[in-house]
C-alpha cells in the first residue's frame, strides 16, 4: 500500500528526549549543519511548502521535530549543527537533544535510516565528518544527500560527486543522492532509499 502524503501531521517539537513519541513505527531521521535544507527537503518529499519550518535564523530552532506520515512512517528533522553563533547553552542543549535522539530514545531500535546532508556546494565539513564517523561506528544505516545541486555547474558536481565518492567516511555501498528543493532533482531516489530500509513506500 502505497503512503497517503495528504495525511502528514507535525506530532511533536520536542525540547527534551522524554517528549520523542513511543509508538512503534518506523523512523527516519535528517541530520545535517544549520542551514543545509532539511526543513526544505522535507517538504519537498512530502510534497508540500511548509510543513516543515525553515528558520529565518539558522540553529535558531533547538527542537527534534516528529512528521507522522499517514500512521506509518515517522520523519525527524534533527536540529543543526555547526552553528557558531550559539551560546554555549545552547551548544549544550543541542547536543544532548541529539545524542539523546540516539541514546535516549524509547523507539532507538525503530531508527531505520539517517539521511545525512551535505550542502553540494562545499562538500563535508568537519561537523559534517564526526556525523559520518559517529554513524559509521555505530553501524545505522544512512544515505548522504547533497543539497542545493541546481547551484552546481556540470564542472562543479562532477568534482562535487568525486569529492563525496572518494570520501574515506563514505564507503561505496552509501547511496549518494544530489538533490535540490527547487527543482525537485532526488526526490524519487531519497524516497526509494527510504523505502529499502523501512518496507514503507511511496
Amino acid at each position: 500500500m502505497s503512503l497517503n502524503l495528504n495525511r502528514v501531521t507535525l506530532r511533536i517539537s520536542a525540547g527534551t528526549p522524554k517528549q520523542f513519541p513511543a509508538d512503534p513505527l518506523p523512523q527516519v531521521a535528517f541530520s545535517g549543519r544549520s542551514n543545509v535544507g532539511k526543513s526544505s527537503l522535507i517538504n519537498l518529499l512530502l510534497g508540500r511548502k511548509s510543513l516543515a519550518r525553515v528558520s529565518s535564523a539558522p540553529g535558531k530552532t533547538i527542537t527534534v521535530n516528529f512528521y507522522d506520515v499517514d500512521g506509518r512512517l515517522l520523519l525527524v528533522d534533527l536540529p543543526g549543527y555547526g552553528f557558531a553563533k550559539r551560546t554555549k547553552e545552547e551548544q549544550a542543549r543541542w547536543s544532548g537533544l541529539t545524542d539523546g535522539y540516539f541514546t535516549a530514545n524509547r523507539n532507538a531500535d525503530r531508527v531505520r535510516l539517517i539521511v545525512q546532508l551535505i550542502d553540494s556546494r562545499v562538500g563535508p565539513t568537519k561537523d559534517d565528518e564526526m556525523m559520518l564517523d559517529y554513524l559509521t561506528r555505530t553501524g545505522i544505516p544512512f544515505l548522504v544527500v547533497a543539497t542545493k545541486c541546481d547551484k552546481l555547474n556540470a564542472a562543479e558536481r562532477r568534482n562535487a560527486e568525486t569529492v563525496l565518492r572518494d570520501h574515506p567516511l563514505i564507503s561505496s555501498e552509501v547511496p549518494v543522492i544530489f538533490s535540490s528543493s527547487q527543482n525537485g532533482a532526488g526526490r524519487s531516489e531519497i524516497w526509494q532509499g527510504i523505502g529499502r530500509f523501512t518496507g514503507v513506500r511511496l
